[in-house]
This record gives C-alpha cells, sequence and structure tokens, in this order.
C-alpha cells in the first residue's frame, strides 16, 4: 500500500475530503526547483477531519469514480489547535 502525507483542502462532500500533496520537481533542463501540488478524493467514513488538517492517506480500492485514497490517521489536527488558543 502506499501512503502520503498531505493537507485537507475541503471537507465540505458528505464522507470525503480532498487533500493536497506538495512536491518538489527539479525542472529537466534549467535545474530551477518548481512546488508541484496534486489534489486527491480520499474517504472520510472513519476519520473527521478539519479543513488544514495534516492527514496520511493510503492508495486502496476504488471507492466511486473519483476516490482511490482513505484517511487513515491526522497527524495534526488545526481545529484542536483553535479551541486551545
Amino acid at each position: 500500500m502506499k501512503d502520503i502525507v498531505g493537507k485537507v483542502k475541503s471537507n465540505k462532500m458528505d464522507k470525503t475530503a480532498v487533500v493536497v500533496v506538495d512536491r518538489k520537481k527539479q525542472h529537466p533542463l534549467y535545474r530551477k526547483t518548481l512546488k508541484v501540488s496534486k489534489s486527491y478524493k480520499a474517504d472520510t467514513s472513519e476519520v473527521k477531519v478539519e479543513i488544514g488538517d495534516l492527514v496520511v492517506i493510503r492508495h486502496t480500492r476504488p471507492v466511486s469514480k473519483d476516490k482511490r485514497w482513505k484517511v487513515v490517521e491526522v497527524l495534526e489536527s488545526k481545529g484542536e489547535e483553535d479551541v486551545a488558543a
């Protein structure tokens, strides 16, 4: 199974969150380091997530037309920090 760490961008859908994964890539000719982002729709039926949370997503069987990832755990919760402050 492949695991990726990303940040929750949206959780407006029922049992689904959009997770953005940032990575750095070097341009093949100019050797400049570029920041590349990709969005994944992940299943959140077992885990509660908020916008801004840092989560681990795992590749799974297709759940729907666009969902092939599942939120495994929340590494850092932004919602709890706001309550404490």
